[in-house]
């Protein structure tokens, strides 16, 4: 009984930490600019090309739309795996898709799964909506997606190593805001 108590306290900080929620960070997606931004207990990061959907923007079944509003960063999937890793039904087949390959659209190299907050976007993960790696790069900075947002490889490794599930995600239809405007 004592070993299995020792064990359980041992333990309880490694969940307590994976449990936590990360509010040190909060993604913006601004969908007329197409642009995100990566912010730090308030203070800019960086911005990134971005792509929404190509069918607008909207939170019903099958309607490929990117829903708008608060969600936060659900689960993180791809951790490790190589830039350009191609995932069917969030899972590494072990084919490395090219940038701008002819014809291919597939998932690559990360996945940021998002859970809406609000009524309106309350479906999003059973949508099975992500921020994601895209081979199409050059599409960017124009909606070209299926509902998902979709980034550069290194773009996306670079904001999946830095922010955790629970981070924040504002997907709206207004600029980024400006750094004075964050504060």
């Amino acid at each position: 009984m004592a070993r299995s108590v020792l064990c359980i306290l041992l333990l309880l900080p490694l969940f307590l930490a994976a449990c936590a929620k990360d509010r040190i960070h909060v993604l913006r997606v601004s969908v007329p600019e197409q642009r995100m931004a990566l912010y730090a207990k308030g203070v800019e990061i960086r911005r990134y090309s971005i792509s929404t959907s190509k069918f607008g923007l909207g939170n019903a079944p099958g309607s490929n739309r990117t829903p708008l509003g608060q969600l936060e960063i659900a689960a993180k999937i791809g951790a490790g795996q190589p830039s350009g890793m191609k995932f069917k039904s969030r899972v590494p087949t072990g084919e490395i898709v090219p940038v701008n390959a002819p014809g291919r659209d597939p998932i690559v190299t990360r996945i940021l799964w998002l859970r809406g907050l609000e009524a309106g976007n309350a479906n999003a993960f059973e949508r099975m909506i992500y921020i994601h790696g895209t081979p199409e790069e050059s599409r960017l900075g124009t909606p070209a997606s299926y509902g998902c947002v979709r980034m550069r490889s290194k773009d996306i490794i670079e904001v999946f190593d830095r922010v955790g599930t629970g981070a924040r995600v504002w997907i709206e239809t207004r600029p980024l805001p400006s750094a004075s405007e964050v504060q």
